[in-house]
Order: C-alpha cells, then sequence, then structure tokens
C-alpha cells in the first residue's frame, strides 16, 4: 500500500483521483476473489472465467491506446500510445494465450468467448469516452486498471501464498514486476502532465471517468468471482 500513501500525500492531481476513488480501490484490494487468489485458494474455475473475459478486455484495451494515439497533440505521445497499442496485441495477447493453455484454455476458446455482461459495461464505457473525450480523458478511464493491478500485484507478492502456486504466481510476478510498476508510473506522471492548468470544470470530468472506471474494475472482479453470464 506505500505507493497508494505516497499518491495520497503528494499534492498532484493523481492524489485527488485516488482519493476520490478510494472506496473502490479499497473494495478490489479486498475482494474475495482478490483475497482468495492470494492464498492461492481461488477456484480454478473462476479464475478461468477471469482469464477469458480478461483476454476480451486486452483487445478493447488496445483500441484505447489506439485512440490515445489519435488523440495525442505531439509526435513523442502519438509514438508512446502506438508502441503500446502494438505491444498489447503483439506481446501482452501472446502471453496471455500462453499463459490460458496452463489451465487448459485453447487460443480458439479465447476467441469465441462471449463477453459478460460487466466485460460489456466496462470497456463499453471506455470506448466511449475514448471516441468522444480528450487524451486526459483516455488516461483518466485507463488509469485505474494498471495502478490498481500494481498495487493488487504488490500486495500478493508480499510473502502471500500466491507465490507458492504453481500457476498463480506467474501472474502476481507479472503485475508486481518493475516493468509494470514503470509503465503505470508513466501514466500517472501523464495524467499529471495533462491536468495541470485545466479548469475546474475538466478536471470534475476527469475524475468522474476515474471513479467509474474504478467502480468497474470493482465490478470485473466481482461477477468474474460470480462467473456471471448473460441470463439464458
Amino acid at each position: 500500500m506505500g505507493n497508494l500513501e505516497a499518491a495520497k500525500q503528494t499534492p498532484r492531481f493523481s492524489s485527488r483521483l485516488y482519493t476520490a476513488a478510494e472506496e473502490w480501490w479499497v473494495r478490489s484490494l479486498n475482494h474475495p476473489f482478490v483475497e482468495e487468489l492470494g492464498a492461492g485458494t481461488l477456484d480454478p474455475g473462476r479464475f478461468i472465467f477471469y482469464l477469458k473475459q480478461d483476454y476480451l478486455y486486452l483487445l478493447d484495451y488496445a483500441r484505447m491506446y489506439a485512440y490515445g494515439s489519435i488523440k495525442a497533440s505531439d509526435p513523442d505521445r502519438m509514438a508512446k500510445f502506438a508502441e503500446l497499442s502494438y505491444s498489447i496485441l503483439h506481446v501482452e495477447m501472446g502471453l496471455h494465450r500462453g499463459y490460458a493453455a496452463k489451465f487448459g484454455i485453447s487460443r480458439e476458446e479465447l476467441d469465441h468467448t462471449p463477453p459478460s455482461p460487466a466485460t460489456t459495461a466496462y470497456t463499453g464505457y471506455m470506448l466511449q469516452v475514448a471516441a468522444q473525450g480528450t487524451l486526459a480523458e483516455i488516461v483518466a478511464v485507463i488509469l485505474p486498471c494498471m495502478w490498481s493491478y500494481r498495487e493488487i500485484g504488490l500486495k500478493l507478492a508480499a510473502g502471500s501464498a500466491a507465490m507458492e502456486h504453481p500457476l498463480y504466481r506467474e501472474w502476481v510476478e507479472m503485475y508486481s514486476s518493475s516493468e509494470f510498476g514503470e509503465l503505470t508510473d508513466w501514466c500517472i506522471g501523464l495524467m499529471d502532465e495533462l491536468a495541470e492548468g485545466l479548469p475546474e470544470q475538466a478536471l470534475l470530468k476527469l475524475e468522474e471517468h476515474f471513479v467509474m472506471a474504478s467502480k468497474l474494475e470493482y465490478l470485473f472482479w466481482d461477477k468474474a468471482y460470480d462467473r456471471e453470464e448473460w441470463p439464458v
């Protein structure tokens, strides 16, 4: 929790965002899915449901970075967002497919998984913001996922039973890695840069997006735990 506490004490816009969404972040960090994952006792069926939905989420997450490249106003930021979109599609998706295979999930099964109600709500909201909003709004809506995953990864890496689990350990190591931490810090820093000098009305909109994405992030964990699909 050190990074979260540091953010709360730093007079930056990202600190304000965290404070606004704190209730939902605490709920996610303490959700039974995360706690059982850390204890190494999470039902594999719940994790498999999560992996399938996360695969679909990553596809739209890559689209968010493509939108970021379009909305960026300078070549360096355009290149960074394009690079991240490419990396998700050509590196992270490949890693995800390889990891899913360890649970017996084929690429065909991943590609033909229908999005759950929670996934539809989350990615639909993000893509609407990306299509209609500014670069700052895009960053506000993608940041909760990255930032909270970093915090969950660090929490579980700190001596949890998951580090001894033959399959869950790899997930924890990914999101507690220094590489993922550096990417998260970049995104937090960019949020602060883009918010600087904006009028209060614009800052309130960014805060609204951040809080909503944090709520949807919690919902993603919650409905993965319940394995909720569309009613037949």
